[in-house]
């Protein structure tokens, strides 16, 4: 029995839900956001709260009722607040700035990265070591932080790379003679 899946997810004020069938359709001020749920799990709009149910009792439906309910969740709450991941770069001479469409990285390469901002997608550089990323789609502003963080991951010694903001990283202690 899924513990996310029995809480209905509240629609707040100046947000329109619209269930057609299997589609779930979200406006609200930031943009507007649509997710097609499975057909082991039924939704229905009233009361300002979208409920999510299982149509059926197997082990299939019980998973995809929690994760339905969530995926509608942080669409309802994409559209209403957004989501925010920020990044932190730490090493010398590693800076990030943003240029038109494009994010330009200096990561201790020999060459700048220049990485392409996708629509949906805002990247702001308060300071040339940190990055925020913002956007109304969860998933699509967690893939992109994790792209950029791939591209030089903090390494143990010495804590240089990127990172998000609040992770720990495991240190090591360096060769001795």
């Amino acid at each position: 029995m899924s513990r996310v899946g029995k809480k209905a997810v509240p629609v707040p004020k100046g947000v329109t839900a619209k269930v057609e069938g299997q589609k779930v359709s979200v406006k609200g001020a930031k943009g507007e956001l649509s997710f097609v749920v499975h057909d082991d799990v039924s939704v229905e709009f009233a009361n300002d709260e979208i409920k999510v149910d299982p149509r059926f009792e197997t082990k299939r439906a019980q998973a995809l009722w929690g994760t339905s309910r969530a995926m509608i969740n942080n669409i309802v709450t994409g559209v209403s607040a957004g989501f925010q991941k920020r990044l932190e770069i730490t090493g010398v001479g590693y800076k990030a700035a943003v240029a038109g469409k494009n994010l330009q990285l200096s990561l201790g390469y020999s060459h700048d990265i220049t990485f392409p901002i996708p629509d949906g997608i805002a990247i702001v550089a308060p300071r040339p070591t940190e990055l925020a990323i913002s956007g109304i789609d969860k998933r699509a502003v967690g893939q992109l932080a994790a792209e950029i963080r791939s591209l030089r991951p903090p390494e143990p010694y010495k804590g240089k790379g990127v990172k998000y903001a609040g992770e720990f990283i495991f240190r090591k202690e360096g060769k001795k003679k």
